[in-house]
């Protein structure tokens, strides 16, 4: 089946529209959607924001929380299952926090998803398009972050940007 990747920068609307999108999937299926966090909460405002989530999400949806196991919790999900997983830059961050192999981590990212005959929309946040930061730590984050969208977007079966709420379809070149 595949997975759509969905890009977009901060507040752009990409979590709503993944959210819209297997919803539909899921009331034509009889699915109950499924949201995988990678969401790990340090702080307050990080608290608000996930349970500003959970909050739009509503009763309707399962919650699978993955910040460290995000492939394992790819493989387990079921072959009629639709999930969206939100979002891939927190997880690179709580990779890179864990000083775990970004490489390797994000080959077995890619094998579970490709692997998987779930329907699934993948979240994450286009970060290359502002400054470049001044300290070597963003700056990684950065280039890791644009390494990791490259890698699911080749392997996507469709890759949709998000801005302003409004849905772009990207094609490779």
């Amino acid at each position: 089946m595949g997975y759509t990747l969905v890009l977009g920068g901060a507040r752009s609307g990409k979590s709503r529209y993944a959210q819209r999108a297997a919803e539909a999937a899921a009331a034509s299926s009889g699915a109950k959607p499924i949201a995988v966090v990678t969401a790990q909460i340090y702080d307050d405002e990080m608290a608000e924001r996930v349970t500003n989530h959970r909050e739009e999400r509503g009763d309707v949806w399962d919650t699978i929380e993955a910040p460290l196991i995000l492939p394992q919790a790819i493989a387990a999900l079921k072959d009629d299952d639709v999930a969206v997983i939100d979002c891939m830059t927190l997880w690179l961050t709580n990779m890179m926090m864990a000083d775990k192999d970004i490489g390797q981590q994000t080959r077995e990212l890619l094998t579970a998803l490709t692997s998987t005959q779930a329907e699934i929309w993948v979240v994450s946040n286009e970060v290359g398009w502002g400054i470049v930061p001044d300290n070597a730590l963003a700056r990684r984050f950065r280039d890791e972050a644009g390494r990791l969208n490259q890698a699911l977007a080749e392997s996507a079966a469709h890759t949709v940007l998000i801005v302003a709420g409004m849905k772009v379809d990207l094609t490779r070149p």
